[in-house]
Formats: C-alpha cells, structure tokens, sequence
C-alpha cells in the first residue's frame, strides 16, 4: 500500500503540469490521454502476461517505453484509419488477453456495443479493460460555428461533427457488456488556438475528420469556411483574441468477471444501521 502513494503523488505532479494547454503539435490530445492511460496501468499493484494495444502508431513508443516493467509480451496494433483494419471486426480469440486498451478509436465505430462485448470475451477472467475516447461536449463551439456558417450560406445545416457518446452512455455501454467493476471518469480540457483554421488543421491532422457516411452533397466552401471562421471568432475567443475549443476524453475501465472479485452484498444482510454509524437519529417515513 505504502508504495503505491509516490507513484499516485507523480501522477498528480504530471497531471498539474499538463493543465495547461495550448495548440501547436497537433499529438497533444493523443499524448496526454496515452500518459494518463499508461498511469493508470503503473497504479495497479499487478503485472500482465499478454497485453493488447489498438492505438495510433505515434503512440507506440511511449506505451512500450511506460509499460515495459508491466506488460511481459505486448501486442500494439495500429489504429491509423487509412492503414488498419476495420476496429468493428477484432477477430478476437476468446480468453487471449489479461489487459487490452483501446486508446481513442471506439467513438468511430458503427456497433459500440458489440465491439465492447468482443472486447470483454477476449479477455481473460479477471483480465483488464482500458479505453480512452473523446465524447460529451467535445468541439461543441466548432459545432455550433458550422451550424451557423451553413445556415448563413447555404440555408441549411450539413452533419460535419459526429454524435459523440457522453459519460452516461459509456457506463450504460460497460454494464451491457458485461464488464465487472465498471469505473467511467472524464478529462474535461480547454485547448486555445490563434484561429479556427489551426483548430481545423490539427483535427485533420489527427486523422479525425468525420466518421459519418454521409455528410450531404456540399463540399465546404470557402465562405462558409471564412463564415464558420467569423462566428467562432466572434463567438468563442478570450479577451486576447484566442478562440478556444473544448474536448472532453472519456475513461472506461472495467474487468472480465472472476469469482475471486468483489461482490456487493445483498439487500438487507447489514448488520448495522447508517443513523448508528453516523452518530445521529432515524427518523421513519410512514407508508
């Protein structure tokens, strides 16, 4: 127990020291949410045989760097759209796996759910589950922009930014698939830039642009890109002029199921009474 604290007092020190963000490299999203995920790692007092990974190829490094004392064999398979696989069609080996992550792909997938459930199937009994996924109100303030930019010049609205799930529907989404000891949690950033168009730039070069299969029949013209533009300046910029984007990376880490963890107990078998614990008087409410 002991030894554990320094390692979660570093993880609070490295989490300060990345509050702060600003644009540039477009990897910054990437490399935060891979730390974050590689700590979460490092904090359990456990090691793993046979690790899967399925994550963008700038990230290999830093996982096989961070993970080398944990992971005995690690299997890294690269998540680049244009290159991989479909992430829908894992191909999974039943009970392979006592650790796999998925850092940042499930938002794209058509069948969530079921790709969770291969997931869970792949992993061995008592086996852990991390996955890292942008979700809730991330690139809302480009959302809204666009909106207004193609009502403003083509008299309609065009899909451009995909639904995102929120942190409700991820927990919803580890339960139905099965997972043990289900934990979602979120990373709420609000990341500047000089301009709407290097916001634009950096998703672009993330390899996000939108997953939905239909975007309508426009391609994006320069005045409602130059329209888009104008109301985000106006609309999302700081007193400097800066405009500023919000994303919020959503955690989930669940567990296949094993008799050896903990169960909650069964409604009524408390041996003792809250109002006694907490010093104070019940108070009945009648039928």
């Amino acid at each position: 127990m002991n030894a554990s604290i320094p390692m979660i007092f570093d993880a609070q020190q490295r989490r300060r020291q990345r509050q702060k963000l600003t644009a540039g490299d477009h990897d910054i999203l990437l490399r935060r949410s891979a730390e974050d995920i590689a700590e979460r790692v490092i904090g359990m007092t456990r090691d793993f045989d046979n690790a899967f990974i399925f994550a963008p190829d700038i990230l290999e490094d830093l996982f096989s760097a961070e993970l080398k004392d944990k992971i005995k064999t690690l299997h890294f398979e690269s998540s680049n759209r244009l290159t991989a696989k479909n992430p829908e069609d894992w191909s999974f080996t039943a009970e392979t796996y006592d650790l796999i992550i998925i850092h940042w792909e499930l938002h794209c997938v058509n069948d969530l759910p079921g790709s969770m459930l291969q997931i869970r199937r792949a992993l061995k009994p008592d086996g852990l589950f991390l996955a890292c996924l942008p979700g809730g109100d991330t690139l809302s303030t480009l959302r809204q922009s666009f909106l207004a930019a193609d009502s403003q010049t083509l008299n309609g609205a065009i899909p451009r930014i995909h639904p995102f799930a929120t942190l409700q529907d991820l927990a919803g989404l580890m339960q139905r698939a099965g997972f043990a000891l289900p934990v979602v949690d979120s990373d709420n950033l609000r990341v500047r830039y000089d301009d709407a168009l290097f916001l634009l730039r950096d998703i672009q070069n993330m390899g996000e642009g939108t997953c939905l299969i239909e975007r309508g029949r426009h391609s994006l013209r320069r005045d409602t890109l130059m329209a888009m533009r104008a109301h985000y300046k106006d609309h999302f910029s700081d007193p400097d002029g800066r405009i500023y984007a919000y994303f919020d990376l959503l955690y989930a880490t669940g567990w296949a199921p094993h008799e050896s963890q903990q169960k909650p107990l069964k409604p009524g078998s408390a041996t003792t009474r809250l109002a006694d614990a907490l010093n104070t008087t019940e108070i009945k409410i009648s039928d």
